[in-house]
C-alpha cells in the first residue's frame, strides 16, 4: 500500500467504518468532507494564478476546455455546462473532453481513462492551440487519458492547468499550471468521489467564477449575464435590473426588452444610451459594466 497515491491509501480511522451505527458514521463521513473542504485553502494562490494566465487568451477569444475521466470528467463537465446558462458564456468557447465520451457521463466506460491515444486524438480533432485553456482534472494525477491530454494541449501552445489531489503527481508536472489539492486517503478507501471530489468541486467554482469576474461577467455580486431562458431567471433579470437602477417595473421591462434580455445593456438604456451606444460603451471597457458606468459618470 506505501506505493499507492494518497487518494487510493487506506486510512485506519475509517477500518471499521462498515460497523459503526448510521450516527456515527455520518459524523465521521461529514468530518472528512469538511477536511476537503480545509484542503481547497492552501490551493488558492495557484487557483489565482492559474486564472492570471488564463485571462490573455481568453479575452482574446480563445476557449476553455475541460478534460478528465470519471468522477472527476463529470465534475469538470458539470462546472463547464453551467457557465453557459448563469454568465451567458458561448457555448462554441466551451470544450468538454472525457474520457469515453457522453456515454460515460451516464455510466462508467470500462478502460475509457487508459486510452491516452484518444485524448491526444480529442485534443487535435479541436484544433486546440495557442490562445486555449486546457484544464485536466485527476484525483490520483496519473490517469493517462487526462495526462495524454495536457502534454497534447501544452505541445500545441495551449494554457495548461492540472487538478490532482495526490503531491508530485505526473499531471502536476505536465501541466504548466498545476493545483494541488492534498486531501489524503479517503473514508473508503479510492472512492475519490468523496473527499478528492468534493475539493475538485470546489475548486473549479472558484477557477471558473474568478475568472467570470475578471471578464466583467458579474456586477455587485449579481450575475448580470445570466441567459433568462425561464420564467424564473426572467424575473431574476428584472429584480436584477430594478436592483441596480433604481426602476419601477415597467421602465425595467421596458429596457430590458429593448436590451434583448440582457441586464447590463438595460442598466445603459436606463441611463439614456441607445442600445447601439450601449454596446460600444461596453466593448470599449471590456464588458465590464462597473468600468461602463464610471465612463459616463
Amino acid at each position: 500500500m506505501e506505493n499507492l497515491p494518497a487518494t487510493e491509501r487506506i486510512d485506519p480511522r475509517y477500518c471499521d467504518l462498515d460497523a459503526w451505527d448510521s450516527a456515527t458514521a455520518l459524523a465521521a463521513l461529514w468530518e472528512a468532507q469538511a477536511a476537503a473542504v480545509a484542503a481547497v485553502r492552501p490551493a488558492l494562490p495557484a487557483v489565482a494564478a492559474a486564472v492570471a494566465a488564463a485571462l490573455p487568451g481568453i479575452t482574446a477569444g480563445g476557449r476553455l476546455i475541460y478534460l478528465g475521466a470519471g468522477t472527476s470528467g463529470r465534475l469538470a463537465v458539470q462546472d463547464g455546462a453551467e457557465l453557459t446558462p448563469t454568465f451567458d458564456w458561448p457555448r462554441e468557447r466551451i470544450v468538454l473532453l472525457i474520457a469515453g465520451g457522453p456515454t460515460a457521463l451516464l455510466e462508467a466506460v470500462e478502460g475509457a481513462e487508459d486510452d491516452a491515444e484518444a485524448a491526444g486524438a480529442a485534443i487535435a480533432a479541436h484544433r486546440v492551440g495557442a490562445g486555449d485553456v486546457v484544464l485536466g482534472l485527476a484525483a490520483s494525477g496519473r490517469t493517462p487519458f487526462t495526462c495524454a491530454g495536457i502534454a497534447a494541449a501544452a505541445a500545441a501552445g495551449a494554457v495548461t492547468i492540472g487538478v490532482a489531489n495526490n503531491p508530485g503527481a505526473p499531471l502536476l508536472r505536465r501541466a504548466a499550471y498545476p493545483i494541488l489539492i492534498d486531501t489524503g486517503a479517503e473514508p473508503v478507501a479510492g472512492s475519490t468521489r468523496l473527499k478528492a471530489g468534493t475539493a475538485q468541486k470546489i475548486v473549479l467554482n472558484l477557477f471558473s467564477t474568478l475568472l467570470m469576474l475578471r471578464l466583467g461577467r458579474v456586477h455587485r455580486g449579481l450575475m448580470v449575464d445570466v441567459r433568462a431562458g425561464n420564467a424564473k431567471l426572467r424575473d431574476r433579470a428584472l429584480a436584477m435590473l430594478r436592483q441596480l437602477s433604481g426602476a419601477e417595473v415597467l421602465p425595467a421591462e421596458a429596457a430590458l426588452r429593448n436590451a434583448g434580455g440582457n441586464v447590463k445593456l438595460a442598466v445603459l438604456l436606463l441611463r439614456g444610451l441607445t442600445p447601439q451606444a450601449a454596446r460600444d460603451l461596453l466593448g470599449r471597457h471590456h464588458d465590464s459594466l462597473r468600468a461602463a458606468l464610471a465612463a459616463i459618470g
